[in-house]
């Protein structure tokens, strides 16, 4: 039975497709992200029905049906009878005008029956994340064919497992022509036959456009959230939250959990993945000035002379002064790869004893940004931390729980007036 996946992978897609890209160009933190062929070495195993060992079985795909049943959400293997579950949400569902694709791809033939679906309904698709291999043959079948920025498309040849499960190509006739007649260009078509089964190629976003595979590229503002399709619990969401606000890994627990049921429950209902982060970063901030006005004098300082040190950056002077101690974090975190941000500050202790791990109590003299080296945006910010630090410990602390953690967040401007 052909096949076109790429085995191995996991979740998140986007994740891996991009770890796909890096390790073909040899760490390509320092190049556009552009197309790529990525080789994935692909073991040779023996069919496994739910084993250990080798690589890991696949998982047939959730399907469910979107909030307001506008849309259907397909996220994982094609295995056999994933078509049949889509028929039937579609038969039920005759509002449904979208299929929200996030696949490493799976079974041809249950490709090309959903394929076919999409083609007889009339629907748009879109890939919030990432489709690959066989989910291409779904996605090309689309009225529209959505792609959101930073998310990817994978094309490789079909193959079949042979004796031993080893990956043994086909002939590629059937996807070819499946290609075509979805209006992709000829020349396209021809170099993602040539793609070895264990190899995977990721064009750039323009050359999709000019090949007829995607007709427009939305921005996370557009449709309803995909980020959860996968796995809709409790605890997923919660993962998601730390995935992309790590800082609240060091915050109160309830506090995470709480922020992941607002991000679940938006999901639910239909929210826009731009609206869910931020208004994740929004709590997320709120939270951690919270936490902050609650931590001793010590760590209160420690917070100015972090910002003081790193106010230099446009980025950084922005957050300051809009109290996104979130943005604040990650700044710190790109400036030094490898630094815990503000998560060193937020170790709990009580206000009126110690300090945070690793904080002196005592203020230290320290060669502070020159001014020539700061954009005029952040003169007024600097000047209001710096000022504040070199008041008596206790006076510091309460005008810098001004300046920095007021709620809601104060302008820095005014919070600088003498």
């Amino acid at each position: 039975m052909p096949t076109m996946d790429m085995p191995g992978w996991d979740r998140p897609a986007k994740a891996v497709l991009r770890a796909l890209v890096i390790g073909v160009a040899g760490f390509a933190a320092i190049l556009p992200l552009a197309e790529v062929t990525a080789s994935v070495p692909v073991p040779a195993i023996a069919p496994q029905s739910g084993g250990s060992g080798g690589e890991p079985p696949e998982v047939a795909a959730r399907v469910a049906l979107g909030p307001g049943g506008r849309d259907i959400r397909l996220a994982g293997d094609l295995t056999e009878g994933v078509a049949t579950r889509v028929a039937a949400l579609l038969a039920a569902n005759p509002g449904v005008e979208r299929l929200h694709l996030t696949s490493d791809g799976g079974l041809v033939e249950e490709a090309e029956a959903i394929g076919a679906l999409v083609a007889e309904r009339g629907l748009a698709t879109y890939v919030p994340d990432a489709c690959a291999s066989a989910c291409t043959l779904v996605f090309v079948r689309g009225r529209t064919r959505y792609l959101a920025a930073g998310a990817h498309l994978g094309f490789h040849a079909p193959y079949e497992l042979g004796p031993g499960g080893r990956i043994e190509a086909v002939d590629p006739g059937a996807e070819r022509a499946a290609y075509l007649a979805a209006g992709l260009t000829p020349d396209f078509v021809a170099r993602t036959m040539t793609v070895a089964p264990e190899d995977i190629w990721i064009p750039e976003p323009k050359l999709l456009r000019e090949a007829g595979v995607v007709t427009e590229m939305v921005g996370s503002d557009r449709f309803p959230d995909s980020t959860l399709d996968a796995d809709p619990s409790p605890q997923a969401a919660r993962a998601e939250v730390l995935r992309n606000i790590p800082i609240l890994s060091a915050a109160d627990p309830a506090a995470v959990d709480e922020a992941a049921a607002w991000y679940r429950a938006g999901y639910l209902a239909g929210r826009t993945e731009a609206e869910a982060i931020t208004g994740l970063q929004q709590r997320a901030s709120a939270e951690l000035r919270r936490q902050f006005r609650a931590a001793g004098d010590a760590t209160v300082r420690a917070l100015g002379r972090v910002v003081l040190t790193n106010i230099n950056a446009a980025d950084a002077c922005t957050a300051v002064a809009q109290g996104d101690l979130v943005t604040l974090d990650e700044v710190l975190r790109r400036a030094r790869p490898g630094s815990p941000g503000l998560a060193p500050l937020l170790v709990r202790r009580s206000p009126e004893h110690g300090s945070a791990a690793g904080v002196d109590a005592k203020p230290k003299r320290t060669a502070w940004p020159d001014h020539q080296l700061v954009p005029p945006v952040c003169a007024g910010p600097l000047a209001a931390v710096r000022r504040a630090l070199a008041r008596a410990p206790h006076e510091a602390a309460l005008a810098l729980r001004s300046i920095l953690l007021s709620d809601p967040p104060a302008t820095i401007a005014s919070a600088a007036l003498p």
